[in-house]
């Protein structure tokens, strides 16, 4: 296959083509860029391969376009900068050899061979010459585009060997199974459950966001099946692996709880592409299996998982190093996930719906997508009627918000105003007082206004302060 035609829209690249004549050196697109053009897919990185010295080329190369910014690692032999708008990236050609205990490799100066062998997949292998020779030519040792025709994920070399000298490559393999809808050769299935346990010399950033690309895939499912069918979900993330062979009632939902979590990450994943909702539709059942109990006439049970499952989040953030800036969002979808679907009855108060609306607050939305994405039944009439249930939530939520106006609720009555007619510091009494205040309006007692808080404000005070002293 000749790329000629395919290359012609960067026009850059003849340019490269012509220095590494100069600087007698061969030049190669290779990896991700050559196997994405094949694949149709959007694309804003290149990768080039320098048979020679990478870095030199590299800044040589930004000179003549004009480039002042570039980024050169003297100890990795790469170099990187921007030109229109693209990312281009530099190596110089080298062979690797690993230590056991470290997934850095030891390199040296290698031949394009050399630098074809160390990679990780079939599909990754592909090179397009640079060279004035034989411009545009695709060079395929491993038989990579076969494998992207076939819809395949295949290491170049026997799939242990490829692991054991860089467990993440496991992470990788399913993580393209994931973001390109391909299957994975059985061998590497196979290997990958086998070296799973490699993965711990692995720093947890790097698992952690290979996992979290997973998630960020158009279908989820296909990586998460595929980690947990290997066993490396086991590894990589234990209360998920958990969730497999936990029965529940089938209702609305799948029978166990790990394929039901699977179909509502894709739910949610249909429904847009926020990572932390698709987070929080992965973990809300992850407290299911600590909380299973059987009850006779019912079936099983699982009481209070959703707050279980809430007070598990800062262990798992923390473990897999995740940013706490998203910790309380994630707490409060795994909390409340439960709420909604016990506020269709037409008895509910407002008080209910009040303390849903303060309880969300601004995630309401995300919350009630969470909710409908919970609904797994193949059953359609089942699915229907509960998505009726939630509509009818909502609209329970807007006639509560419009007439109660409970939108950035707190207090009307603020804390320096009762420390000022209380005549008291800043103590836990101003605290036990707004919250007084905020469970009146919230009970219906008092309307969300200033004026018939502040009255009740000095109806109730007396009693507080007689009760501190």
């Amino acid at each position: 296959m000749n790329f000629k035609d395919r290359l012609k829209e960067y026009t850059f690249l003849k340019e490269a083509s012509a220095l590494a004549k100069k600087r007698s050196e061969e030049l190669y697109l290779v990896g991700g860029f050559v196997r994405d053009i094949i694949l149709q897919r959007p694309r804003n990185e290149m990768d080039f391969l320098v048979v020679g010295n990478g870095p030199k080329f590299a800044q040589q190369f930004a000179n003549s376009l004009g480039v002042k910014n570039i980024s050169i690692y003297k100890n990795f032999g790469t170099a990187h900068f921007m030109f229109n708008e693209t990312a281009l990236e530099f190596v110089g050609a080298r062979k690797e050899s690993y230590m056991r205990d470290s997934r850095n490799p030891i390199v040296e100066i290698g031949t394009l061979d050399d630098d074809i062998k160390r990679r990780d997949f079939t599909i990754n292998t592909l090179a397009v010459s640079l060279n004035e020779e034989n411009y545009g030519d695709l060079i395929d040792t491993f038989n990579g585009l076969v494998d992207i025709e076939n819809k395949i994920i295949r290491t170049p070399l026997d799939p242990l060997k490829t692991f054991d000298d860089d467990p993440l490559r496991i992470m990788r393999a399913f993580r393209f199974a994931s973001q390109l809808n391909f299957t994975i050769d059985k061998t590497v299935i196979t290997a990958a459950g086998s070296m799973a346990e490699r993965l711990k010399i692995v720093s947890q950033e790097r698992i952690t966001d290979e996992f979290m690309k997973i998630l960020a895939s158009e279908k989820p499912s296909i990586g998460l099946i595929l980690l947990f069918e290997s066993g490396v979900m086991k590894v990589v993330f234990p209360e998920i692996h958990n969730l497999a062979g936990v029965e529940q009632r089938k209702d609305f939902h799948h029978k166990d709880v790990f394929y039901h979590t699977c179909i509502v990450v894709d739910n949610i994943s249909a429904s847009g592409s926020d990572i932390w909702l698709r987070f929080a539709a992965l973990v809300h059942d992850i407290a299911k299996p600590l909380t299973k109990r059987f009850v006779e006439g019912t079936g099983w049970t699982f009481h209070g998982h959703e707050e279980l499952g809430a007070r598990m989040m800062k262990t798992i953030f923390n473990r897999m190093k995740l940013p706490l800036t998203k910790l309380d969002y994630v707490e409060k979808l795994v909390r409340l996930h439960l709420r909604p679907i016990a506020l269709v009855d037409e008895e509910v108060t407002d008080s209910a719906i009040r303390r849903l609306i303060v309880s969300a607050d601004e995630d309401l939305d995300d919350l009630i997508t969470l909710c409908r994405a919970d609904i797994t039944s193949k059953n359609p009439s089942k699915v229907s009627r509960y998505l009726e249930n939630y509509e009818i939530v909502m609209q329970k939520v807007k006639d509560v918000r419009e007439r109660d106006q409970l939108r950035a609720f707190q207090s009307p009555v603020r804390g320096e105003e009762i420390m000022r007619v209380c005549n008291i510091p800043p103590s836990k009494l101003v605290g036990e007082i707004k919250t007084a205040i905020e469970e009146a309006i919230l009970d219906g007692k008092i309307a969300n206004n200033y004026e018939e808080s502040f009255e009740y404000f000095l109806k109730i005070k007396d009693d507080f302060i007689n009760k501190d002293q």
